[in-house]
């Protein structure tokens, strides 16, 4: 069995002196796994982070087994490493899929959807690039939330709220009555648009945490990685009202 296709590094754990298993989320073939010779070596060890984007061929005696990697690198994320919230917001994304994502199924748009968020982690808007890509993430694995419209009335003005249990956004007359069950739906979420400031990003990570524990970890039993749990506690270490999220 052999396969060639690119993938973004998820996750690198250590397998003997000198191997390590790397997860790739890949273009074709979904998150996947394989055993790295020499991965843990100083001239790889730098190639296998999370985040980087490889080109990698895979081969195995038959379809179920590990099977080993070959890569060479085609971009990094080192840009990112001297910055920390997007760094702990690239490490909280490939926790995510690490976790979420069954292994060796297809997500072809996701990827690129990750690789779009590698780049727009560069850009000042990077916090509220990573609320949008978890919305698609929800999307992706079929819990898509419905933000355009308000479920009671079926307009798009003054929304304020999502429901916990539709996922449909409300409007703030038709929500008021319900304002302590509803999730708060941020701004630059809604058609209003608008920049985010911290509070903004922490109410759309309330938002799709929401979901993503009650449809995608809920049902295995478990939680959100703590790297997620670590991107909100650096956001809310820092001033609710700025606007040049670090």
């Amino acid at each position: 069995m052999e396969w060639r296709d690119e993938g973004i590094v998820l996750a690198v754990r250590r397998h003997g002196e000198a191997a390590a298993i790397v997860s790739l989320l890949t273009a074709e073939h979904g998150r996947h796994a394989g055993l790295v010779r020499g991965g843990a070596s100083r001239r790889l060890r730098g190639v296998l982070q999370p985040g980087n984007t490889l080109a990698a061929t895979w081969r195995a005696r038959l379809e179920e087994h590990l099977g080993a990697y070959t890569v060479e690198p085609l971009a990094s994320g080192a840009a990112l490493y001297d910055r920390p919230g997007p760094l702990a917001t690239l490490t909280s994304a490939t926790a995510l899929l690490e976790s979420a994502l069954p292994e060796r199924a297809p997500h072809p748009e996701l990827y690129f959807a990750l690789a779009d968020l590698l780049v727009a982690l560069e850009a000042p808007d990077w916090a509220e690039s990573y609320v949008r890509w978890e919305l698609f993430l929800l999307a992706d694995l079929g819990f898509g939330l419905d933000l355009s419209s308000c479920a009671a009335t079926g307009t798009n003005d003054g929304l304020a709220y999502v429901s916990p249990k539709s996922g449909r956004a409300v409007s703030l007359s038709a929500g008021e009555p319900w304002r302590d069950r509803l999730l708060p739906l941020p701004r630059f979420l809604s058609p209003d648009s608008g920049a985010a400031d911290v509070q903004q990003v922490l109410d759309g990570l309330r938002l799709t945490g929401w979901f993503l524990e009650r449809h995608v970890f809920a049902p295995q039993d478990r939680h959100t990685p703590d790297a997620r749990e670590r991107l909100i506690t650096h956001l809310r270490g820092l001033d609710a009202h700025r606007r040049d999220i670090v």
